[in-house]
């Protein structure tokens, strides 16, 4: 390491050179990294809901469906809109009134069932338009904006595709401005903590260009989650700040020791490798165990935030170093007073208060886990949008008038009986919550034979081996009386064909739910025990691990918890993730406070003292980073206009402000309490070495 870090320092401007070049690959690679925005599109492909919407898409030609309400508007002319709307690329079928009946019947003597599920009195009617491709496409996404343009003011389009496509609208419209906010409130924070008025710039510019390289080099991954272009700069950004910090903050102390910048950054580099190499290991290990959760979202958010800190502990010592030599000048003539404090009075209370600081953590711990175990999550994709959406009015109003909130599609061998397939739907129709079944068999009778029935159209109802059937329901996606009436579909449909498959946007949601119970425990356990042992191998201890782990927990179990206290509901997702994160930011400030405690007690038998010391050196850096990743964070929670983003934003600022308070507070009076236990079981915890003029 000794020859890099020498040819690191000497060829400085070799290599922010090349740094420069390497950001052109890296924004074309960040051009052409498709992006998902269709959360459900993650669930494992064996289950029977995605075998469903696999058969549906390959069989049917149907990719996904949509409900277009148009208002205050004659039979004939929707008729013509209907047409409009069929002949778009996108559109498999879009069916309406006329596919069944001539207009010139009268709207009284059709049907109940027809005019109930179609028209909302004489306010509007619904047109079921049913897309070639899946809802997150770009040509659904596409198809969408050309429907509304066709309607314009007259209609409303309910169903995924608009919500996903007003998702996408809105993300990638936000997201510069996720980047700019999260850069300027990290500068001001960075101006008042940091002594040089010239290195924040500098950090900024080191890690803007790290977040570059990472998301081009996302392409390797084909696509990413909307969720993880969100979120992965600002979390980059606020979790690997504290790397910078210790590379400057070692420089300066090398250059008390000798005037050779070369030197002093050579040995910095050295130092600081080794450091930081420890400390991203541990944040590098909880982001990876988001790898183990089955909804495929985990995955690319976990390889893109390990990714993102490797690739900024690689900048750090590369890119940085570069930077800082060349702006020594500036960076060490235009400096001022910090508003951080000695730490003095800080260090001497906590070391005073040290048991009621231990007894204080009990007291966080037993509510904070009672929160965490018992905060509401809400798992409708909605629910985070807002209200004046297109889609949410549509979707709104489809609720309203028709009475209908999500729509199932159901598979069943095309070898049934139709005496057994109508059977089945009156079964269904009779189902709490359920409004219409739509099926061949209720449509033409047993006195008609289906052979009579056009192939064109009787291959829009049965091939591939299956016959499908649409069922609409008046319960939300979601919800336990949905999935309460989904068990009782799913029941009668398995009687008459137990091969049958149930699909749709509240069979997925059901799933998902099902995954993410499942993927929030999995993703807790294995980044817990990842970082236990980790910890205990860099300390060689068995006690120390579980103090530290327990800190870090009782942060995440209280941010967790105000939830449930507040009566607030979080978006599901930030169950899963947002530990994790907080874990992987946390353990870094832990590990220093620990390091350094460990460091003091060598020259000191009195471990009060060893711990005023640690305070003092390392509750500076701790503050400015956690204020860093605060600041990163909170101001994409503020203006996220997407209650999913602005929830998680929100959750991980907070947690920067309560893992801070529980690294500088209370890990010090639990280290303190248990120190002889400490020493006992860890090794590198000798008695204090005897040491002149200390």
């Amino acid at each position: 390491m000794e020859r890099i870090s020498k040819a690191i320092a000497k060829h400085s401007k070799i290599i922010l050179l090349t740094a420069i070049i390497l950001l052109v690959p890296s924004v074309f690679g960040f051009i052409k990294t498709d992006v998902n925005y269709d959360i459900l599109s993650y669930l494992p492909s064996d289950t029977s809901t995605m075998q469903a919407e696999k058969i549906l898409k390959d069989e049917f030609g149907c990719g996904s469906v949509a409900m277009l309400i148009v208002e205050d508007m004659q039979d004939k002319d929707v008729a013509q809109i209907k047409d409009k709307v069929a002949k778009l690329d996108g559109v498999k079928k879009a069916l309406w009134v006329d596919d069944f009946v001539d207009l010139s019947v009268p709207k009284e003597i059709l049907p109940k069932d027809m005019t109930d599920l179609l028209y909302s009195g004489d306010k509007s009617t619904m047109i079921i338009v049913m897309f070639k491709e899946g809802t997150a496409t770009l040509t659904t996404q596409n198809t969408v904006a050309q429907i509304r343009n066709i309607v314009d003011k007259q209609g409303f389009l309910a169903g995924l595709s608009g919500i996903i496509t007003d998702t996408k609208d809105c993300a990638d419209g936000e997201m510069p401005l996720y980047v700019v906010i999260a850069a300027v409130l990290t500068l001001i924070v960075l101006l008042f903590t940091m002594e040089s008025t010239v290195v924040p710039f500098i950090f900024l510019l080191s890690i803007g260009m790290a977040v570059l390289y990472n998301f081009g080099s996302n392409i390797i991954l084909g696509e990413i989650s909307y969720i993880t272009k969100a979120l992965a700069a600002v979390l980059q950004l606020g979790v690997t700040m504290d790397y910078s910090i210790f590379l400057l903050h070692r420089y300066d102390e090398e250059l008390l020791q000798t005037d050779d910048r070369i030197e002093a950054m050579s040995n910095a580099i050295q130092n600081t490798f080794t450091s930081i190499v420890g400390s991203s290991t541990t944040t590098v290990a909880g982001f990876l165990a988001l790898c183990v959760m089955s909804l495929g979202f985990g995955f690319d958010m976990g390889i893109v935030m390990a990714k993102g800190v490797i690739i900024g502990v690689l900048c750090t010592v590369t890119v940085l170093p570069s930077l800082i030599l060349i702006f020594d000048k500036p960076i060490h003539k235009y400096t001022h007073k910090t508003i951080l404090p000695t730490f003095n009075r800080t260090s001497n209370f906590i070391v005073k208060n040290y048991k009621k600081l231990a007894v204080l953590f009990i007291l966080i711990f037993i509510p904070a886990f009672i929160g965490n175990n018992n905060a509401k999550v809400y798992y409708n994709l909605d629910e985070s949008l807002p209200d004046d959406f297109p889609s949410i009015i549509a979707t709104n109003k489809m609720r309203d008038d028709y009475n209908m909130e999500s729509t199932d599609f159901i598979l069943v061998s095309d070898q049934l009986e139709p005496y057994q397939i109508t059977s089945m739907i009156k079964e269904l129709e009779k189902v709490d919550g359920v409004n219409s079944v739509i099926g061949l068999e209720k449509y033409i009778g047993p006195a008609i034979s289906q052979e009579m029935i056009p192939e064109d159209l009787l291959s829009e109802l049965k091939t591939g081996g299956y016959e499908q059937l649409m069922l609409n329901s008046e319960y939300r996606a979601a919800t336990d009386e949905c999935n309460a009436q989904l068990t009782e579909i799913e029941n009668i449909v398995y009687k008459y064909d137990k091969s049958a498959l149930v699909g749709g946007e509240a069979p997925l949601t059901k799933d998902m739910i099902k995954f993410a119970d499942s993927d929030f425990k999995r993703v807790s356990a294995v980044s817990i025990i990842a970082i236990f042992a980790i910890i205990a191998i860099v300390f060689k201890s068995a006690s120390l691990p579980v103090i530290l782990v327990a800190a870090i927990e009782c942060a995440i179990f209280a941010n967790l918890g105000i939830p449930y206290y507040t009566g607030k509901i979080e978006p599901f997702i930030a169950s899963i993730v947002l530990g994790t994160i907080q874990l992987g930011a946390t353990v870094d400030y832990a590990i220093l406070m620990t390091s350094r405690f460990k460091e003091e007690l060598v020259y000191t038998d009195n471990k009060f003292e060893a711990m005023k010391s640690s305070i003092q050196h390392c509750a500076g850096s701790i503050m400015t980073s956690a204020l860093s990743f605060f600041s990163a964070t909170i101001g994409v929670g503020v203006i996220s206009r997407l209650e999913l983003i602005s929830s998680l934003c929100s959750l991980m600022s907070r947690g920067a402000i309560i893992s801070m308070f529980m690294i500088i507070f209370i890990l010090p009076g639990l280290l303190l309490v248990f120190e002889p236990v400490i020493r006992k079981t860890s090794k590198g915890f000798e008695e204090p070495k005897k040491v002149v003029n200390q």
